[in-house]
This record gives C-alpha cells, sequence and structure tokens, in this order.
C-alpha cells in the first residue's frame, strides 16, 4: 500500500496559492502516472477531483507546460486517457509523454476523443500495435509534407545523392521560430461537413515549391479563423474578451453617406459590409425617405431593412443628421448612427441566456456528481471509511458546493442582465441592514488593523425589495470590499437619504482606485472568510451592479469611490426618526 500512503499525504494538504497548487498538481501526476496497481480506489477518485479542483486554480497554459515538462513518463493508462480528455494543448503534452505496452495502446485509443488520436501520429516511438489500431481508425498524419528542395544546375552531370530524410524541416526553411503542424489541429477523422484542409494540394518543387509551402500555411490559416468565427458558443459573462467576438452581430455602427444618401463610410471592421446601400431604397416607407434625403431633414426613427452579411442582415433603426460646409454652407451629405430593432436585440440576448443557462446545466451535472460521491464517503455511507479518507472527501464536498456555487452567480447575473430575472419585492430598510453588516465586518477586519469608517445618520432607507434581497445586495458590496483591504487600510462609508432615493458612497481601497474598469478586475480577496464570490472582486460588483439596476437603482464608480443609488419606497419626509416617536401614540 506504498501508494496509497504517498497519496494520501499528499491529499491530506490544501492548497492555499497558486504556487502550492502546481507543487501539488506534479505531486499528484507524478504519484497517478505510476503503473497501475491495487490501492484504494476511493482515494484514487479523490486524487482525480482534486486535479480538477486544482485546474480551476492554474491555467491551462500552466497546466500544458506542467505536464510537458521532461523526465515525464506517464505508464497509467488511466491517467493518460483522463489526460486525453482535457484541453488539446495539455492532451498533447501528455500523449506525447506516455509510455504504455502495445495492449494498452490498443485498448484505450479508440476510447481517446478524435482529437487526441491525431497527436499520436507525431510520435515515431509508438509500439507496432499501437500503429495498427490508428492505421485501422483512418488517423493519418496531418504534419506539413517535406518540400523537394530544387537542385542546382550542376547535378545534372552529378549523380544523385542516397534518398534522405532532409535535415532542414519546413520551418526551419521558412526560419520560423516554431513547428508549424496542422496534427495537433485536426485529425482525418474531421466531419464530413467541415471545409476539406488546404494540405491536400500537391507541393511543387525549388522556389515555387517553398512559396507554395507558404500559401498552403495561409490557406489553412484562413480555413481556420474561418471556422472558429462561425462557432456559436455561449460566453460566461465574466467579461473576458474572446477572438469571434468581431464576427458577432451588431448593435449598432456610425455611417455616413454622400449627397444621394448613399453610404459612404461607415466605422472600422463595418464598412465593407454596408458601403454603397441605398438608405431611401433599404427603407420601409421608401417615399418618406425619399421626401426627407430631398429636403435635407434629419432623419429620426427611420425604419430600414438591410439584407446581407448575417452580422447585418435585419432590422435596423436610423437616426441620422446632414452636414453642412462651413465655409459656404453646401448640403455634403448625413451622418448618423445604425441601431437594432429593440425586440432583435432582446430576442438574441434571451437566446444567449438561454444557451447558458443549458451550459450551466451541463456543468452542474458531473459537479452534482462528484459532491454526491464524496458525501457519501463521509458519511460512510457505504461501509466504515477511515477518518483521513473522510476528511479528503469533506474537502472535495466543500470545493463542488463551492463551484456551484459560483455557477448560481453566473446564472443570476446571465438573468438579471437580460431582464429575465425579477428581484423579490418588499419593504426592507436598506440602513438597518448595512450597520447591522459593518457591525459584523468589523471584527473581522480587526486582526488586519483594518476598518470602516460609517456616517450612516439615524434615518430610515426603506427600499421596495425583500430583507433576503437587501442583505444579498449590500453583503455582496460591503464583503467585496472588505475583502480587498490591505492591512491597516481604512474604507470610509456614507449614507444620505433624499426625497426619492438613498445613496450609498463607499471609498475604494487602493486594490481598486488604480483599475481602469472596477468591474472587470481580477482582484481576489485578501482574506477568504470575506469573499462574496469565487471569480474575484470585479465579477461580484458586476453581478451588484445588476441587482441594482434590478432595483430600480444604480452601482456606479464616482472618482474614487463606488456610489450605490437606490428609490426610496416612500417620501423621507414622512418616516419619523427613532427619536422623534413619542412613547405613548395618542388620538
Amino acid at each position: 500500500m506504498h501508494f496509497d500512503d504517498r497519496l494520501a499525504t499528499v491529499l491530506r494538504n490544501r492548497a492555499g496559492g497558486e504556487r502550492a497548487a502546481k507543487t501539488q498538481f506534479r505531486q499528484l501526476i507524478d504519484l497517478l502516472g505510476e503503473r497501475p496497481q491495487a490501492g484504494d480506489k476511493a482515494l484514487k477518485a479523490a486524487a482525480y477531483l482534486r486535479l480538477i479542483a486544482l485546474g480551476e486554480m492554474i491555467s491551462v497554459a500552466d497546466r500544458a507546460a506542467i505536464v510537458g515538462e521532461n523526465g515525464w513518463r506517464f505508464r497509467n493508462p488511466e491517467l493518460v486517457k483522463w489526460f486525453g480528455e482535457a484541453h488539446p494543448h495539455i492532451a498533447a503534452a501528455a500523449l506525447y509523454r506516455a509510455n504504455l505496452t502495445g495492449e494498452e495502446w490498443e485498448e484505450i485509443i479508440p476510447r481517446l476523443p478524435i482529437r487526441a488520436r491525431g497527436f499520436l501520429r507525431h510520435r515515431r516511438d509508438l509500439p507496432v500495435a499501437a500503429e495498427r489500431v490508428l492505421d485501422a481508425l483512418g488517423v493519418s498524419d496531418r504534419a506539413l509534407p517535406q518540400p523537394v528542395l530544387e537542385q542546382l544546375s550542376q547535378d545534372a552531370v552529378m549523380p544523385p545523392p542516397p534518398v534522405e530524410e532532409p535535415e532542414d524541416t519546413p520551418e526551419e526553411i521558412l526560419e520560423e521560430p516554431a513547428p508549424l503542424s496542422l496534427g495537433t489541429l485536426e485529425t482525418s477523422e474531421a466531419p464530413a461537413d467541415e471545409k476539406p484542409a488546404p494540405e491536400d494540394r500537391p507541393i511543387e518543387s525549388g522556389k515555387d515549391g517553398i512559396r507554395a509551402l507558404v500559401d498552403r500555411i495561409e490557406a489553412f490559416q484562413k480555413v481556420r479563423s474561418e471556422r472558429v468565427l462561425d462557432q456559436d458558443d455561449p460566453r460566461l459573462p465574466l467579461g473576458e474578451k474572446d477572438a469571434a467576438s468581431q464576427a458577432r452581430p451588431l448593435d449598432q455602427f456610425v455611417f455616413g453617406s454622400d449627397t444621394d444618401g448613399r453610404i459612404d463610410w461607415a466605422e472600422s471592421g463595418i464598412a465593407q459590409m454596408v458601403v454603397g446601400i441605398d438608405l431611401a431604397h433599404a427603407a420601409n416607407d421608401e417615399d418618406h425617405a425619399v421626401r426627407a434625403l430631398r429636403m435635407r431633414q434629419p432623419l429620426s426613427g427611420l425604419a430600414v431593412h438591410l439584407r446581407g452579411a448575417g452580422r447585418i442582415e435585419g432590422d435596423w433603426i436610423v437616426d441620422a443628421t446632414p452636414r453642412f460646409t462651413r465655409s459656404e454652407g453646401r448640403f455634403y451629405g448625413y451622418v448618423g448612427r445604425f441601431r437594432r430593432a429593440v425586440s432583435q436585440v432582446e430576442d438574441r440576448r434571451e437566446a444567449e441566456a438561454d444557451r447558458l443557462r443549458q451550459l450551466l446545466h451541463e456543468l452542474r451535472t458531473p459537479v452534482n456528481a462528484m459532491q454526491g460521491y464524496a458525501e457519501i464517503i463521509q458519511q460512510q455511507v457505504i461501509g466504515p471509511v477511515p477518518h483521513e479518507y473522510r476528511a479528503i472527501a469533506a474537502t472535495i464536498a466543500g470545493d463542488a458546493a463551492h463551484i456551484l456555487a459560483g455557477f448560481e452567480e453566473l446564472d443570476r447575473l446571465a438573468k438579471l442582465e437580460t431582464g429575465s430575472l425579477e428581484l423579490e419585492q418588499g419593504d426592507a430598510d436598506f440602513a438597518a441592514i448595512a450597520r447591522k453588516q459593518v457591525a459584523q465586518l468589523q471584527p473581522v477586519l480587526s486582526p488586519r488593523v483594518a476598518r470602516f469608517d460609517t456616517d450612516f445618520g439615524e434615518g430610515l432607507a426603506p427600499i421596495a425589495l425583500s430583507a433576503a434581497e437587501a442583505e444579498r445586495l449590500a453583503w455582496r458590496l460591503l464583503a467585496t470590499i472588505a475583502g480587498t483591504l490591505s492591512a491597516g487600510e481604512a474604507v470610509a462609508i456614507k449614507m444620505e437619504t433624499g426625497r426619492e432615493q438613498v445613496e450609498f458612497a463607499l471609498s475604494l481601497p487602493s486594490g481598486l482606485k488604480s483599475a481602469d474598469d472596477v468591474f472587470s478586475v481580477e482582484t481576489r480577496a485578501n482574506a477568504g472568510a470575506l469573499s462574496a464570490g469565487i471569480f474575484g472582486a470585479g465579477f461580484s460588483l458586476r453581478l451588484a451592479r445588476a441587482e441594482a439596476r434590478a432595483a430600480g437603482g444604480e452601482l456606479a464608480r464616482v472618482e474614487d469611490a463606488l456610489v450605490l443609488s437606490l428609490p426610496l419606497l416612500t417620501g423621507v419626509e414622512s418616516l419619523p426618526s427613532p427619536e422623534g416617536q413619542p412613547d405613548n401614540a395618542t388620538g
């Protein structure tokens, strides 16, 4: 049981930071990469679950670099198969380091994803059995072939050299810093409806052959980019920017036209799709548009329908102003803005929210399974379990619950930003809630000599939210700010109640003050107990902003402070203060 003892020792430690997570990741794959042997299956399952949890703390690039380090020889088919289902970069590194027998390769290759099988074609040390399985599955080498270099003219009178593999690769001939191989990008088992890869064309020899090779690389990159732009995967609302965002449907764009109302300019990336469009002919009411253009009148709310590229296809509203030269007052066209019809924007956002909810549902399923299995072990449902294993299972169950809570926050933000979720109505006193939560947070901040300097006054701040919704909004804001406080730092909090709204202002800590956009920063909490979410301060503040807007208010940065504005339920003048109330009400 030497394997189990070492594995249990590693799992007993909790990775508290990225460096510790990388160290534990190396230790686990080192132990799991050994030859399969007897041991506790529950402990091995816990190790794989811990690898999944560590993956949340380590980027894909760093995990791929760790797996690809020299010295690894993964001899466990189970680990090789598990890595083969991971991100392509990680799978490629792991399959390059895998050291299995022919029988083991025969068993796992058919169970590997199609993309992962293609990585194996670049290995020249596979057993014959593995090569035979790859041939049977139709997996072929998709690397660029070696070019046939043109011989010098004097070779005509010299005997040809023996046929050998050229020492220089095509990449070296082209002076590329990194190897260019298509095998890591796709395999011959790609779906039939995909575009054919450009490497199917023959290569000519000599300089023309090198030129043809370059053309083929460019053609492949073009085909690949088109495939990326065609993807319609939902994005998580974390503020990240994806490579295909430029190709997504537009909500608005700026344009200019000539004197006849024909578009002759548009903002970058849009011009090639709209230049030349006649506004009058595109308008739903062509007669009205022609009259407005002839009379040089402003175009306000002009409904048009555009045909063409997918990004501009559909109904639009045009607002434009005529332009005149300063010196002569001569009319020389229009400048304005296209904006999508509201119904189309709402329909698209609702569709994106539906896809995101479906994605979250699919992500919850495996995490729920992990949590359930860990709880079964921890609670000894199927039999006695050693205490150390129960402790590991409890940690895994807690991590799974943490991940599920993050999914709930993603789902909540998606629903709030698309208007598909309404906050529960009520009559909560936001001032009383804020005072109570600040009092709870002050003792937690004391060990770091940090504090809140408050100026709440004695008044009430009734808002049209239930107590649970108001507490959630206040805690998300206060805990996020408190979690980013440095040692010895103080945050000033001031509440002002007007006739129609309450303003709750918090000065920004130093960790957030320097950020260009506090709603997209990835700052993590300095103390785990004060974390309002698993995605960082920016996401939590963005969610708080969405909740404030759903309540009819706003959360915005004003210089070096965050200001939360919420509408009051009733006029403040009719609300008595605690000191002003008589002891006994008499008629």
